[in-house]
């Protein structure tokens, strides 16, 4: 902290928050490493393959209106991770191959398949009104 070197005169709150905000960063910042969004690789067959993942994390912090030693404020965090994709690495080439959420594997042809029998009905519709 950049208070006072004076025991008895309060720390800012500005201080006491980026001491708290910093103490928080660096919690949560050690827990994150590059085995986080890049997991283990696995080799078979002359094929090796990277799996990817999103990975986040988030803090906050805060104090009341009374700085001083008793109050050192509150914070907390999270984090989290969701698997993206896979880098495969064959022959020396490197691709990455992203992974399909599976309800678009349904809802899109679906949609497909609605737009189809609606748009018909629709243009039909539309020149019964103009004719008349």
């Amino acid at each position: 902290m950049t208070g006072s070197n004076t025991p008895d005169q309060p720390v800012p709150q500005a201080d006491m928050a980026a001491a708290l905000m910093e103490r928080l960063a660096e919690q949560l910042g050690s827990r994150v490493s590059a085995s986080a969004v890049f997991g283990e690789p696995v080799t078979s067959d002359g094929i090796t393959v990277i799996p990817v993942a999103e990975f986040g994390f988030g803090f906050a912090g805060g104090m009341g209106p009374e700085a001083g030693s008793a109050n050192t404020g509150e914070g907390g965090g999270g984090a989290g991770a969701r698997p993206r994709g896979y880098i495969e690495i064959k022959d020396g080439t490197a691709t990455y191959k992203p992974l399909r959420v599976p309800w678009v594997n349904v809802a899109v042809p679906l949609a497909a398949l609605m737009a189809g029998a609606v748009v018909p009905l629709l243009v039909r519709r539309l020149a019964k009104r103009r004719t008349r």
